[in-house]
């Protein structure tokens, strides 16, 4: 079957209200990592099958991951306090480095979030399977600049457009980290087939 500019258009609101429904699903802040874990795996749905998973599907997903998302919405709010004491502390001169460390911060920062951004896409895949073991199957010799490049392009597009909109990224950035870890394993069952 052919798809259109209509089509296009079709999933790219869908993929806009899924950020929207993300934001106001994280809002009490102990869900964000459920909400996050759903909309991975709606995407991964989405891709795999041509449509969206039903309501009941998605919400079995965001029950199964509330306390694992809660436990790794502390371990982020964690590591996000440490980041801004180092670069509070950088900053003002309280470390040596100055800027070339600042530099240094900002670029690991973005190659952790381009990880996290694998990891939530592994979470998404299989969300049956536990979350710790979600690592092992993270595809990183490719996928790992390419997803990185994705949350520095997001994070830049978000301090541009205006913050009602920002929320919209999130859906549209989730799909793209789902493109970019799918493309090794695609390019591998063109190659066998």
């Amino acid at each position: 079957m052919r798809r259109d500019w209509r089509d296009t258009v079709h999933v790219a609101t869908d993929l806009a209200l899924l950020g929207l429904l993300v934001a106001v699903a994280a809002l009490p802040l102990v869900t964000a990592g459920a909400a996050l874990a759903t909309a991975s795996a709606a995407i991964q749905h989405h891709l795999t099958h041509g449509s969206w998973p039903p309501a009941h599907r998605s919400w079995v997903v965001f029950r199964r991951a509330l306390l694992p998302g809660l436990l790794a919405g502390l371990a982020t709010a964690a590591v996000v306090t440490l980041l801004i004491a180092d670069f509070l502390a950088v900053r003002h001169g309280a470390v040596p480095g100055g800027t070339p460390l600042l530099v240094l911060t900002a670029v690991l920062v973005a190659v952790v979030c381009g990880y996290a951004g694998l990891v939530l896409v592994a979470i998404g895949t299989d969300p049956d399977r536990p979350w710790r073991t979600t690592t092992r199957g993270v595809p990183l010799t490719r996928a790992l600049p390419a997803a990185t490049g994705v949350i520095v392009l997001a994070a830049v597009l978000a301090t541009l457009v205006h913050p009602v909109l920002v929320p919209v990224l999130g859906g549209y950035t989730l799909f793209a980290l789902h493109v970019i870890a799918r493309r090794p394993a695609q390019r591998r069952k063109i190659l066998a087939g």
